[in-house]
């Protein structure tokens, strides 16, 4: 049996969430950021989308980790494209967290991808260029995941994924000189999101109402302030992004917002 061609069927029914909080790097908060078991805690509070980090090792592994070195979050040192991905796998990448996460392995991405709920969004944001861009979109469409993984990306990596499938999903990180400038470039790149940051300025209320009519979602970046949650909700923007997603969840109610039940 085609395994790619039952998920997509499977997918084309799946209603995917309005709005809601994405867990940053998983529940980075109460977990070791990047990691499986802070992917799961996010899943079991609810969270309607799960940003994570991807970039190369040096056997152009698809190593899940947000910074360049692996120094900050495994009890290793060096960096990560200089780095063969078996070397990257034996390091602990939890005890630096809490002991209790003693032996937590840095996952690769079709662990992640394997992992996730059908339901909840992906915000993928690749640390690289056209290479990056094409190898992860071929394991978003291998994998039947091209309805929720959303690559967060500049324009050299969008243009690798979009020579693999124009069903890939979009999230223009190409920031320009000012938030005016990436939201037309964002609209120009034809992109299904965008990921605007702070501060919010009365501006944000016509830069809302102008991605909006083209259809292309509003990811932010980032607060765990319960007021700027109403704030940016109020303006129309779907997916602010949390560090505490655990906290952020308990405020769901209040938004309107219902906690995901994972489609497996």
């Amino acid at each position: 049996m085609n395994t790619t061609f039952l998920q997509s069927t499977i997918a084309q029914s799946i209603e995917m969430p309005g709005k809601g909080f994405c867990a940053h790097r998983g529940a980075m908060t109460s977990h070791p950021e990047n990691t499986l078991p802070a992917f799961e805690q996010s899943i079991l509070s609810g969270a309607q989308m799960i940003e994570f980090d991807v970039q190369f090792s040096k056997d152009s592994a698809l190593i899940i980790m947000h910074d360049g070195t692996v120094d900050r979050t495994t009890n290793g040192s060096g960096e990560v494209a200089m780095m063969d991905s078996k070397v990257i796998r034996s390091l602990d990448a939890g005890s630096w967290k809490d002991k209790s996460f003693s032996g937590t392995q840095v996952p690769v991405l079709s662990e992640v991808l394997e992992m996730m709920p059908a339901n909840i969004w992906l915000n993928v944001h690749l640390k690289g260029g056209f290479e990056l861009g094409k190898k992860v979109a071929e394991v978003i469409l291998e994998m039947g995941k091209t309805h929720q993984a959303v690559m967060a990306v500049k324009e050299e990596a969008a243009n690798g994924a979009r020579s693999v499938s124009d069903k890939i999903l979009i999230c223009n990180m190409e920031r320009q000189s000012g938030v005016l400038d990436y939201v037309e470039g964002t609209i120009a790149m034809d992109a299904d999101f965008i990921q605007l940051k702070g501060p919010v300025t009365p501006d944000f209320k016509n830069y809302v109402k102008s991605l909006h009519e083209k259809g292309i979602g509003i990811n932010f970046f980032g607060t765990d302030d319960p007021v700027m949650f109403k704030q940016l909700f109020d303006l129309g923007i779907e997916f602010p992004l949390v560090n505490d997603i655990v906290t952020a969840m308990e405020h769901a109610e209040e938004f309107g917002i219902v906690p995901v039940k994972p489609i497996r």
